[in-house]
């Protein structure tokens, strides 16, 4: 009976010992599936970080490529703004110079300094023609005026009406039918009519 106990005992002890290397065993298997879920889970992640980048670097690429052709025009683009600019620049000083000037002479206008703008007929409008229509069309009376640098007929215009003398563009270039607005120079003298002189 001593020897069946003591097998028996044995017996028990060797499946109470497997039991264990079991519980044992299944720990570490549990233990390594979680670690190779762990794993496949970061690959998983890593393969999607991996396809984010990718796609960026293919879009980069893309528009690194693409603009190479719109980067000269815009650079062009951006030079000829830049002549724009400095070309309105220089008209805005030349208009501001010419302001200036003719504020001047109105100056002189108003305080008699000057003799160069006094009433007078235009020959021009009472020329040979013999036409009445043309002579009452153009006022005979008005002012003669040397053109200054930058002057323009609407300029000279403004500034006599600005006078009181009450002249349009048109009237000035009926009364000087050879003047050419575009081809004016420095020290040209034309006749400026006072539509209401009499």
């Amino acid at each position: 009976m001593r020897k069946i106990s003591f097998w028996l005992s044995l017996l028990i002890l060797t499946v109470s010992l497997a039991r264990a290397q079991d519980a044992a065993t299944q720990q570490q298997i549990d233990k390594l599936s979680g670690q190779y879920q762990d794993l496949l889970a970061t690959q998983e992640q890593q393969s999607k970080q991996l396809d984010a980048l990718e796609k960026k670097i293919n879009e980069l690429a893309d528009k690194v490529s693409t603009p190479a052709a719109n980067a000269s025009a815009s650079a062009d683009d951006l030079k000829s703004l830049a002549t724009q600019v400095q070309e309105i620049d220089k008209k805005r000083q030349e208009d501001r110079d010419l302001i200036l000037k003719e504020i001047e002479k109105l100056g002189k206008v108003g305080g008699g300094t000057t003799t160069s703008h006094k009433p007078k007929t235009n020959p021009d409008t009472t020329a040979a023609t013999g036409d009445d229509s043309t002579a009452s069309a153009v006022p005979q009376k008005g002012y003669d005026y040397t053109i200054a640098s930058g002057d323009t007929i609407s300029a000279i215009a403004k500034a006599y009406r600005e006078k009181g003398v009450k002249v349009t563009s048109s009237q000035i270039l009926r009364a000087n039918p050879k003047l050419d607005p575009s081809k004016m120079y420095v020290g040209q003298k034309i006749f400026i009519p006072d539509p209401n002189a009499k």
